[in-house]
């Protein structure tokens, strides 16, 4: 176990996805504070903290959970990943619903139901919504990510009744991995330009902040969505100008919105050109203080933790 650098105690921490960018980024912030990390993994076991479940067939043994600070889920199919077939949409639907559907089950059946569940959750709840302001209170929006977001929200509320719940709603992340290959491809390629229009909001969060946030929602008392992104927006144009600037190639190349969705059909909407605006209000308000507040700061870690030594201001 590493060194404990926190006072609060150790604590037990399940997490399904750890292997992920964002669960590998959670898993070593935890371990760091001397917690004590569960990985959920359906391959067998491989070293210590690992337990083998099997999400599809819907089994978890629910002593895994019984009397856990927190179970974490990050699970699901890339949305990232391209084209969007029709089976291919279900499987990002049903990965996120057997996911969670056997953590909750596993819950219920605990015998004693860990304190918080923090379930995976997305901006794409929101869907295009142009310059209005969005939190956690925000209307639900329309289109196929809004529409899996619903569901899998709505499955991971049916734990409320054992244990707080809490959705955390997020943007992109800004760390090595994710979105973030083809973005950081394009820019270091100097094809980085506005992607149709360039002026829809991309709300965004540094993995490290993203770590943190769950970090801290699992300490707090804060319940249902929680909105992740940083507590500054920006634009797609003010992002990838930035990047661009970063790694010292030029800004312009433009993507005409016709060609995307020529390509990319109605993911070209959902993933690059719908606008969500989306404002953090719940962590701010809760007094989550944020390491990377502004899209050059984040993009300056992201860059860091790429190697990238020759990033500038």
């Amino acid at each position: 176990m590493a060194e404990k650098t926190s006072a609060r105690g150790s604590r037990r921490i399940v997490i399904a996805g750890a292997s992920g960018m964002i669960g590998t980024a959670l898993t070593a912030r935890l371990k760091a504070s001397g917690d004590e990390v569960v990985s959920l993994v359906r391959r067998p076991e491989r070293a210590q903290g690992e337990v083998r479940w099997d999400p599809a067939a819907g089994a978890l043994d629910p002593a895994v959970l019984s009397g856990a600070d927190a179970v974490v889920s990050l699970s699901g199919a890339p949305t990232a990943r391209l084209p969007w077939t029709r089976a291919y949409k279900e499987v990002v639907m049903q990965s996120r619903l057997a996911v969670t559907r056997t953590i909750v089950d596993a819950i219920h059946a605990a015998q004693r139901p860990p304190a918080v569940f923090v379930s995976g959750s997305a901006v794409g709840y929101y869907g295009d919504r142009g310059n209005e302001d969005l939190a956690e209170s925000s209307p639900r929006g329309t289109g196929f990510l809004s529409a899996v977001v619903k569901a899998w929200e709505e499955e991971a509320a049916r734990a409320s009744d054992a244990t707080r719940v809490a959705f955390v709603r997020t943007g992109l992340v800004v760390g090595p991995g994710g979105a973030m290959n083809p973005l950081g491809f394009l820019a270091k390629a100097g094809l980085a330009g506005p992607i149709g229009s360039g002026r829809q909001w991309w709300p965004w969060i540094s993995l490290r902040d993203e770590a943190a946030a769950i970090d801290h929602v699992i300490g707090s008392r804060l319940a249902g969505p929680v909105a992740f992104a940083g507590p500054t927006p920006a634009t797609e144009a003010e992002f990838m100008r930035t990047l661009a600037r970063l790694v010292h190639r030029p800004y312009g190349m433009p993507a005409p919105a016709f060609a995307l969705r020529l390509a990319l059909r109605d993911a070209a909407d959902e993933l690059l050109l719908g606008s969500q605006r989306m404002l953090p209000a719940a962590l701010l308000q809760d007094g989550f203080e944020f390491r990377d507040p502004t899209i050059e700061s984040a993009l300056v870690e992201y860059l860091r933790a790429e190697g990238h030594r020759d990033a500038q201001r």
